[in-house]
Protein backbone atom coordinates (compact mmCIF):
# COMPACT_ATOMS: atom_id res chain seq x y z
CA UNK A 1 0.00 0.00 0.00
CA UNK A 2 1.22 3.53 -0.89
CA UNK A 3 1.40 6.74 1.39
CA UNK A 4 -0.46 9.17 0.30
CA UNK A 5 1.29 12.33 -0.49
CA UNK A 6 1.09 15.01 2.44
CA UNK A 7 -1.31 12.76 4.44
CA UNK A 8 -0.83 14.25 7.87
CA UNK A 9 -0.78 17.72 6.46
CA UNK A 10 -4.07 16.91 4.49
CA UNK A 11 -5.79 15.60 7.98
CA UNK A 12 -4.24 18.35 10.20
CA UNK A 13 -6.46 21.15 7.45
CA UNK A 14 -9.50 18.49 7.68
CA UNK A 15 -8.95 18.36 11.42
CA UNK A 16 -9.30 22.35 11.43
CA UNK A 17 -12.20 22.31 9.19
CA UNK A 18 -14.35 19.93 11.17
CA UNK A 19 -13.70 21.88 14.41
CA UNK A 20 -14.99 25.01 12.34
CA UNK A 21 -17.96 23.09 10.96
CA UNK A 22 -18.54 21.48 14.87
CA UNK A 23 -18.73 24.64 15.95
CA UNK A 24 -20.64 27.02 13.45
CA UNK A 25 -22.82 24.25 11.92
CA UNK A 26 -24.35 24.68 8.62
CA UNK A 27 -26.32 28.33 7.27
CA UNK A 28 -23.41 31.12 7.37
CA UNK A 29 -22.02 32.69 4.09
CA UNK A 30 -18.57 31.72 2.87
CA UNK A 31 -16.48 34.57 4.52
CA UNK A 32 -17.66 33.38 7.54
CA UNK A 33 -16.25 29.90 7.38
CA UNK A 34 -13.00 31.23 5.76
CA UNK A 35 -12.65 34.16 8.99
CA UNK A 36 -13.13 31.31 11.48
CA UNK A 37 -10.82 28.60 9.24
CA UNK A 38 -8.06 31.25 9.45
CA UNK A 39 -8.57 31.55 12.84
CA UNK A 40 -8.38 27.42 13.73
CA UNK A 41 -5.29 27.63 11.26
CA UNK A 42 -3.66 29.65 13.62
CA UNK A 43 -4.65 28.30 16.66
CA UNK A 44 -3.46 24.81 15.41
CA UNK A 45 -0.20 26.32 14.17
CA UNK A 46 -0.76 25.44 10.60
CA UNK A 47 0.55 27.52 8.14
CA UNK A 48 -1.35 29.29 5.52
CA UNK A 49 -1.40 32.10 3.04
CA UNK A 50 -5.25 33.39 2.95
CA UNK A 51 -5.96 34.95 -0.57
CA UNK A 52 -2.88 34.03 -1.96
CA UNK A 53 -2.59 35.50 -5.83
CA UNK A 54 -1.72 32.55 -8.28
CA UNK A 55 -0.31 33.81 -11.43
CA UNK A 56 -1.06 31.97 -14.93
CA UNK A 57 1.02 31.39 -17.66
CA UNK A 58 0.51 30.68 -20.91
CA UNK A 59 3.13 28.75 -23.03
CA UNK A 60 6.00 31.94 -22.36
CA UNK A 61 3.32 34.49 -21.13
CA UNK A 62 2.32 35.80 -17.88
CA UNK A 63 -1.34 36.37 -18.24
CA UNK A 64 -2.81 38.87 -16.32
CA UNK A 65 -5.97 36.98 -14.98
CA UNK A 66 -4.92 35.52 -11.80
CA UNK A 67 -6.65 33.24 -9.44
CA UNK A 68 -6.81 34.19 -6.11
CA UNK A 69 -7.79 30.24 -3.78
CA UNK A 70 -8.83 31.01 -0.13
CA UNK A 71 -5.79 29.42 1.68
CA UNK A 72 -2.29 27.62 0.55
CA UNK A 73 -1.84 26.08 3.85
CA UNK A 74 2.08 24.71 4.55
CA UNK A 75 3.19 26.36 1.41
CA UNK A 76 2.03 23.14 -0.62
CA UNK A 77 -1.80 22.49 -0.35
CA UNK A 78 -4.44 24.57 -1.98
CA UNK A 79 -7.58 24.99 0.05
CA UNK A 80 -10.30 25.90 -1.45
CA UNK A 81 -13.77 26.77 1.10
CA UNK A 82 -17.45 26.52 -0.06
CA UNK A 83 -20.89 27.15 1.49
CA UNK A 84 -23.29 24.91 -1.02
CA UNK A 85 -26.08 22.34 -0.36
CA UNK A 86 -23.57 19.99 -2.04
CA UNK A 87 -20.17 20.31 -4.10
CA UNK A 88 -20.51 19.70 -7.82
CA UNK A 89 -17.94 18.98 -10.81
CA UNK A 90 -17.67 22.84 -11.04
CA UNK A 91 -15.82 23.40 -7.90
CA UNK A 92 -13.82 20.32 -8.12
CA UNK A 93 -12.63 21.86 -11.68
CA UNK A 94 -11.72 25.50 -9.87
CA UNK A 95 -9.63 23.49 -7.60
CA UNK A 96 -7.89 21.90 -10.28
CA UNK A 97 -7.36 24.81 -12.08
CA UNK A 98 -5.86 26.43 -8.88
CA UNK A 99 -3.21 23.95 -8.81
CA UNK A 100 -2.32 23.90 -12.66
CA UNK A 101 -1.57 27.59 -12.29
CA UNK A 102 0.11 26.90 -9.09
CA UNK A 103 2.40 24.27 -9.94
CA UNK A 104 1.16 22.94 -6.32
CA UNK A 105 0.02 19.52 -6.97
CA UNK A 106 -2.39 18.65 -3.58
CA UNK A 107 -5.22 20.57 -3.43
CA UNK A 108 -8.62 20.19 -0.03
CA UNK A 109 -12.27 21.42 -1.09
CA UNK A 110 -13.81 22.01 1.57
CA UNK A 111 -17.83 22.27 2.01
CA UNK A 112 -19.04 24.05 5.21
CA UNK A 113 -22.84 24.58 3.70
CA UNK A 114 -24.19 20.55 3.82
CA UNK A 115 -26.84 20.10 6.50
CA UNK A 116 -25.80 16.61 7.34
CA UNK A 117 -21.84 16.77 7.78
CA UNK A 118 -18.66 18.80 6.93
CA UNK A 119 -17.82 17.54 2.86
CA UNK A 120 -14.46 17.39 1.53
CA UNK A 121 -12.69 16.22 -1.10
CA UNK A 122 -8.57 15.75 -1.47
CA UNK A 123 -7.67 15.92 -5.41
CA UNK A 124 -4.44 15.61 -6.96
CA UNK A 125 -2.84 17.69 -9.85
CA UNK A 126 0.64 16.31 -11.57
CA UNK A 127 1.86 18.04 -14.59
CA UNK A 128 1.52 15.56 -17.85
CA UNK A 129 5.68 14.57 -17.21
CA UNK A 130 4.31 13.56 -13.61
CA UNK A 131 0.82 12.57 -14.24
CA UNK A 132 1.32 8.85 -14.68
CA UNK A 133 3.48 8.69 -11.52
CA UNK A 134 0.75 10.71 -9.70
CA UNK A 135 -2.48 8.55 -10.58
CA UNK A 136 -0.13 5.57 -9.67
CA UNK A 137 0.19 6.91 -6.31
CA UNK A 138 -3.10 8.74 -5.79
CA UNK A 139 -5.71 7.16 -7.56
Amino acid sequence: MTELFLKDEVYAIVGAAMEVYNVLGPGFLEPVYQEALALEFTERGIPFEAQKELPIRYKSHLLQKTYIPDFVAFGRIVVEVKALGQLTGNEESQLLNYLKASGLEVGVLINFGSSQRLEWRRRIWAPASRRGIAQALHP
